[in-house]
């Protein structure tokens, strides 16, 4: 029961998950994951959602896993995917879950066509990639392509990159597992992703929000510290704010004993099936 289906015939690969109601929730990953982030044997996030009752789909996005890249591979064009499959899926608008590239994804996504979105939870991520003088953003494009330049591949970036976002208690298997899903994720993909992150801004958009929005964090995200997503929150209105304690930047793989719940929690009471 409420074992995942991997959709291959569908605008963006995903995995499905039927928990017996209509009410759909859409999972959004992380510039290095995948749709095996919210599945079984890393988080466990997409089974325990339909065990809730919500129909489930953890996507890949463009490039990732078996959907296919797009171009241009910008975040407008990244979040027109999402809106295809969401519109494939029928009328009825549905919840989205983005973690980091993923919640930016959602965030763009909604200040193109606000009326597909009925919630909406922003996980370990910012409105906006950094100041508009462009220092920082070629500072963190050269730290993080510096390993592939140097032909180290994905599988020599993943681990220390990992070992970096997650928390220093996390779980090593957890960590082990979540440095692997990005070393499977293909270089040009990767490289594109970061790129796509450059330039995107949608702190305008916040105030606009009219959709129940959950703001969760690891207390020790350094990619997307607790101060930022605060400051986010305090920008939408009536949005919500939960801090995980001890909980790094890869939060649903690290922690989905504390993750799973939250979201269970108020994905039920703010958009119940």
């Amino acid at each position: 029961m409420n074992k995942p289906t991997l959709m291959l015939d569908a605008p963006l690969a995903h995995l499905r998950w039927e928990g017996g109601s209509e009410r759909t929730v859409v999972l959004l990953h992380g510039v290095g994951g995948g749709r095996e982030s919210w599945g079984d044997a890393l988080s466990g996030t997409g089974l325990a959602l339909a065990r809730a009752g919500f129909r489930v789909l953890a996507v890949d996005l463009p490039g990732y896993g078996d959907s296919r890249l797009v171009e241009p591979y910008d975040m407008r064009q990244l979040a027109l995917s999402v809106i295809e499959l969401i519109a494939w899926l029928g009328p009825a608008p549905v919840a989205l879950v983005g973690h980091s590239l993923g919640g930016m994804v959602a965030l763009e996504l909604v200040g193109w066509d606000a009326a597909r979105v009925a919630a909406l939870v922003l996980s370990g991520t910012s409105p906006a990639f950094g100041n508009k003088d462009g220092a920082w953003q070629r500072e963190f494009l050269e730290q993080r392509l510096a390993p592939l330049d140097c032909g180290e591949g994905m599988t020599g970036l993943a681990p220390g990159l990992v070992l970096g976002m997650a928390a220093g208690n996390a779980p090593r298997d957890a960590v082990a597992r979540a440095a692997l899903l990005m070393a499977g994720v293909p270089e040009a993909t990767y490289r594109k992703a970061l790129a796509a992150l450059v330039g995107f801004d949608r702190r305008d958009t916040l105030a606009l929000l009219r959709v129940p929005v959950l703001c969760l964090v690891g207390s020790e995200d350094r990619n997307s510290p607790p101060k930022v997503m605060q400051q986010m929150a305090a920008r939408i209105p009536g949005a919500e704010v939960c801090v995980l304690p001890g909980v790094g930047h890869l939060s649903q793989m690290e922690a989905p004993q504390a993750v799973n719940p939250v979201l269970v929690e108020f994905l039920q009471r703010r958009f119940p099936p």
